[in-house]
């Protein structure tokens, strides 16, 4: 079953440094074996971690842990390390266990106006919902919703197996750019371009 908390980790890494800071970071999550997976960005030279958490009582380790995250890093980062925790809402297609176990993972972000969240809710059971239910490319699909972020809004967490191509296609029809349209008309929260909708893949990093 899916975790009910979702803490997100992502370090930008310099880009000749990418094999010295997984090599630091799996060294660190092997001290930790609580679930973390990680994973590299296909779009640029990024890292993420998924940690799953079962309770918020559980983050009391990060400041110890964010220090020796740091120490191990700091040499190969392009910035500063960027970190969120999501309250898990429902499972479209839910994982067996705590994280999806497929080798490619894509979060999509989308920041909703408040006002318009219950219309919002029920408007994507019937079309995105519906979307990734049809597909079997998509094997995990799960939401969650900000709890502390500095990117605030809905996460979905998407988890498949096929080429990345393969997987976007779903959401590539004339009939997902119709849904795509009409969330940006009625519900998201807009600041310029399409900042409060946005997707990004990573490949998992075997230890």
């Amino acid at each position: 079953m899916s975790a009910p908390l979702l803490l997100v980790t992502e370090a930008p890494v310099q880009p000749d440094q990418l094999d010295r800071a997984v090599k630091g970071w799996l060294e660190f999550q092997a001290d930790r074996p609580d679930g973390r997976r990680l994973y590299r960005s296909l779009e640029d030279h990024c890292l993420l971690e998924l940690r799953p958490l079962t309770r918020l009582e559980e983050l009391a380790t990060l400041r110890e842990e964010a220090a020796a995250l740091w120490d191990a890093l700091a040499p190969t980062l392009a910035g500063d390390l960027r970190r969120q925790v999501h309250d898990f809402v429902e499972a479209v297609k839910d994982t067996a266990d705590p994280l999806p176990g497929t080798p490619y993972v894509q979060l999509r972000r989308v920041e909703v106006r408040p006002p318009v969240i219950d219309g919002y809710r029920g408007w994507r059971e019937r079309t995105i919902f519906e979307t990734v239910r049809a597909a079997p490319e998509s094997e995990v699909f799960l939401a969650y919703h900000s709890l502390l972020s500095t990117e605030p809004g809905v996460l979905f967490v998407a988890g498949f197996s096929v080429p990345p191509a393969q997987h976007n296609a779903v959401f590539r029809t004339p009939g997902y750019e119709a849904i795509l349209t009409e969330v940006r008309e009625k519900y998201i929260v807009t600041r310029g371009g399409d900042q409060g909708l946005f997707t990004k893949t990573y490949a998992r990093i075997e230890a």
